[in-house]
């Protein structure tokens, strides 16, 4: 089976992180995406997030009608721990954690936004992420397929004389290099951003061109991001 992972903090989950999902389920042919809501990521240590349970609530919401979409518990917090307390979610422990319920034939795929994976390198232990598993990236206006290759970490980035005829070549297809499995979705045309959402939550205004009609409900009766 093909396997989606797509981890992030969901606050709140909204149209552009499910049509990234779809997109990724077509483009290879997976089988299950399971969304993993982080308790404690490691890029927003010091930014306040919505309580795990709202969060993850709200992705079960999201994900209700669709059959191959699971919410996960992978990096729920521990029972009596607060986020201060717990150590940070890294994306190569949740992935080897995940890995080791799957079958000899099994294949892992993981799906990330343009703007993080060109953080990706950054990321703890970023070559051996690459080693567990593919990855699924969503484009987005202004990235090239230059930019991509440039942002892999630096011991699997390719030369720059290999890059330079791609800095004006929009990010799709595959991009294979030793020890690199890309595959790059076309930019979904998506105006949510968690952002935005919560910004115009706490201004009381309409959340129906960002999130599902459950999850906009589910915001106002908790009064989250007032």
């Amino acid at each position: 089976m093909n396997i989606g992972l797509f981890g992030g903090t969901f606050d709140p989950v909204h149209r552009g992180h499910v049509a990234l999902a779809r997109a990724a389920m077509e483009r290879c042919k997976l089988h299950r995406v399971y969304f993993v809501p982080a308790n404690s990521p490691p890029h927003k240590q010091k930014q306040p997030l919505t309580a795990f349970a709202h969060r993850f609530a709200m992705l079960a919401l999201a994900t209700a009608n669709e059959k191959a979409f699971a919410p996960s518990l992978l990096e729920a917090p521990e029972e009596g721990e607060s986020r201060k307390k717990d150590k940070p979610n890294y994306t190569i422990d949740t992935v080897r954690r995940l890995k080791q319920s799957f079958k000899g034939s099994d294949q892992l795929f993981l799906l990330i936004g343009m703007d993080a994976f060109a953080e990706i390198a950054k990321w703890h232990q970023a070559e051996s992420l690459f080693r567990e598993c593919e990855f699924i990236v969503a484009g987005r206006p202004g990235f090239s397929l230059a930019d991509v290759a440039n942002a892999l970490p630096e011991k699997l980035r390719p030369r720059p004389e290999v890059t330079k005829p791609f800095q004006k070549q929009v990010a799709t297809g595959d991009l294979v290099l030793p020890g690199v499995s890309l595959h790059l979705v076309e930019d979904l045309h998506q105006p949510a951003s968690a952002t935005a959402i919560r910004q115009a939550a706490s201004s009381g205004k309409p959340l129906g061109r960002f999130v599902e009609p459950a999850i906009a409900e589910y915001i106002k009766k908790m009064g989250l991001y007032k």
